[in-house]
């Protein structure tokens, strides 16, 4: 017999990089949840209530935590944890899940960004950065909610339902000026720097890789040396025999032009066996 877990997540509010929340969200029930205690005793099995004996932890060895990585111009561009409006325009995105140990679990890969070796090293080095973060993070959650149900106190979702805070969003109001947004707006721009490059076509980051964008230009019609020497002497070639074909049919017309008028010229029918006789108003005009 096993025990058998379903985990079911619940999206209250999507603004972006739900991988890397739903990650989080599950590992930590499931580190926060307690089974019931059981005895095995040859073949009979006792599954115990809480009141008999406290329910006991789950056997979790690690924390595998995703980290979202967003590209943006073809991959010149890296931003992590992106929001919803930024998964909107980005080109390509990576997840990768580890845990604080800097063991790789899972990479995923996707959209129309083609990424090379060393950005690829780069981010698994972010990623160690903030899964030892989210870890201690995490660890420390639940060292205090322990703390708290020792105490008889509420922690985390339980102190939150009261004041509505997960369920229906309720947060206190809080008051925005509106007036002059426009100037301000003006002021921030004309503050702000200017990007340091603009890329308007797609950019290889080393020879081999596809990109897929805007294209560059493509030198299929450009020949080599060898293969330009070759149509060279093709083009030879056929006008030598264009010259040798116009030559024959010279010499035709000339033999032509030599047979006398009043001439009759016989042709022979193979299939029929007949011999048939033009008279010289009946000759055509041009004759091989």
């Amino acid at each position: 017999q096993v025990w058998q877990i379903r985990l079911d997540m619940h999206l209250l509010n999507h603004d972006g990089n739900i991988t890397d929340a739903a990650s989080i969200a599950g590992i930590v029930a499931l580190c926060h949840f307690r089974r019931p205690d059981v005895s095995v005793q040859g073949e009979e099995v006792t599954v115990y209530t809480p009141e008999e004996r406290d329910p006991v932890p789950l056997s979790i060895h690690h924390m595998p935590i995703c980290v979202s990585f967003a590209f943006f111009h073809q991959g010149t561009y890296l931003l992590v944890d992106p929001s919803e409006r930024e998964e909107r325009v980005m080109d390509g995105l990576l997840v990768i899940a580890m845990n604080k140990h800097r063991e790789i679990c899972t990479i995923q890969s996707s959209g129309v960004v083609m990424l090379v070796q060393d950005q690829i090293l780069r981010c698994s080095k972010i990623t160690a950065v903030k899964v030892a973060e989210i870890t201690e993070l995490v660890q420390k959650a639940l060292e205090n909610d322990h703390k708290a149900r020792k105490e008889g106190g509420k922690f985390g979702f339980a102190e939150s339902i009261p004041n509505q805070k997960i369920t229906a969003f309720k947060m206190e109001s809080a008051a925005v000026d509106t007036n002059n947004v426009g100037e301000q707006a003006g002021e921030i721009i004309a503050k702000a720097d200017p990007p340091s490059e603009v890329f308007a076509n797609p950019i290889l980051h080393t020879p081999g890789t596809a990109q897929i964008g805007e294209g560059i230009e493509n030198s299929w019609g450009d020949l080599e040396e060898s293969e330009k020497e070759e149509a060279a002497e093709e083009e030879g070639e056929s006008e030598a025999a264009a010259f040798e074909c116009q030559k024959t049919e010279t010499e035709d017309t000339s033999v032509m032009s030599e047979t006398k008028k009043d001439e009759p010229i016989v042709l022979s029918d193979s299939e029929e066996e007949e011999v048939v006789i033009l008279e010289p108003q009946e000759l055509p005009r041009k004759t091989r």
